[in-house]
């Protein structure tokens, strides 16, 4: 195409007699301008370098190490793997993570969407019922503990034991008993998350347009076909969610079985996660690098069934 002005032509004729490493280059221009954007995002960088990136790189290496005060004392190559395969407390941590975490999702993630779908119907006071709701999530850990210990006592002074004194049932030993306890943490754990949990279903129920329900009704259909062609399908994506973020904060469980079992998840380790196993052989016994091949361990299983849920996600929604 022929310039359009004599101007233009000149400046053609110039960079074409420039030699090619001094002609105007855009992209080198426009990556000089978009350098001081580049500036700004160092110090977040450097920030996130500092607390996640350093010490995740050092606790991979402390790994490969046996260490009693947190240094690189002495190269152990896979000795810390190999003794966490046959460690039993290891896969009893692993076998508490997954039965708490799994009873609480499968009594929690249905129960949240029931109230959802009736709080979603509700005429008047949707937003203080979701404020009620909600109001678990943000409360102290630490405090919710001291006051289930009060409720399950495990005499008649406890509050649950003494209502169950009236059918005639006799005093539970719910804090002693190894099974009994774990139902009491997965209590705690459904009043705690299901108010979040609400919030999300109800993002997702109201993100359905109005017309299919209108058009369903139309054509007769009921409140179940309406439940199973319309919300559910709709609300799939919200399932596969709150399933990854449910399993990733059951693995991450701490805070509420340390306040009733301390680092040993007593009684007899039957409150002991993964997490609480990583702390007792660091903090407690000093070993460093046992526990941070523990908290190696940890990161796979995590990153393993994240990818899996991805994956089963994508080809569901496909």
């Amino acid at each position: 195409m022929k310039p359009t002005t004599y101007a233009s032509a000149v400046t053609d004729v110039k960079q074409q007699a420039l030699p090619v490493s001094k002609r105007h280059s855009p992209g080198k221009g426009r990556l000089l301008k978009e350098f001081t954007w580049y500036l700004y995002l160092l110090p977040t960088v450097g920030v996130l370098a500092l607390i996640s990136y350093y010490p995740m790189i050092k606790t991979l290496l402390l790994s490969f190490y046996v260490s009693g005060d947190g240094s690189l004392e002495k190269f152990a190559g896979l000795f810390n793997y190999k003794h966490l395969l046959t460690d039993p407390n290891f896969f009893l941590a692993i076998y508490n993570t997954l039965y708490i975490g799994l009873f609480g999702l499968l009594l929690g993630l249905p129960l949240s969407f029931l109230l959802a779908a009736l709080i979603n119907r509700a005429m008047y006071g949707k937003g203080l019922l979701k404020v009620i709701y909600f109001l678990p999530n943000v409360t102290s850990a630490v405090a919710v503990v001291l006051v289930f210990k009060v409720l399950f006592f495990p005499d008649q002074s406890g509050t649950v034991n003494y209502v169950l004194s009236w059918f005639g049932i006799g005093p539970k030993q719910w804090v002693n008993d190894p099974t009994l306890i774990k139902w009491v943490v997965i209590t705690l754990a459904l009043w705690q998350s299901v108010g979040f949990n609400i919030l999300i279903w109800m993002a997702g129920l109201q993100s359905i347009s109005k017309d299919y329900y209108e058009a369903a009704r139309v054509d007769g259909a009921s409140r179940w076909n309406e439940m199973r062609y319309i919300t559910i399908p709709g609300v799939r994506p919200i399932l596969w969610f709150l399933l990854i973020t449910g399993v990733i904060g059951a693995f991450q469980r701490f805070d509420d079985v340390y306040t009733f079992g301390g680092a040993s998840g007593s009684p007899l380790r039957s409150l002991q996660t993964i997490v609480l196993f990583f702390y007792e052989e660091t903090m407690e016994k000093s070993q460093y690098g046992y526990g941070s091949a523990a908290s190696v361990a940890l990161f796979l299983m995590i990153l393993i069934i994240t990818i899996m849920n991805l994956k089963i996600s994508r080809r569901s929604e496909r």
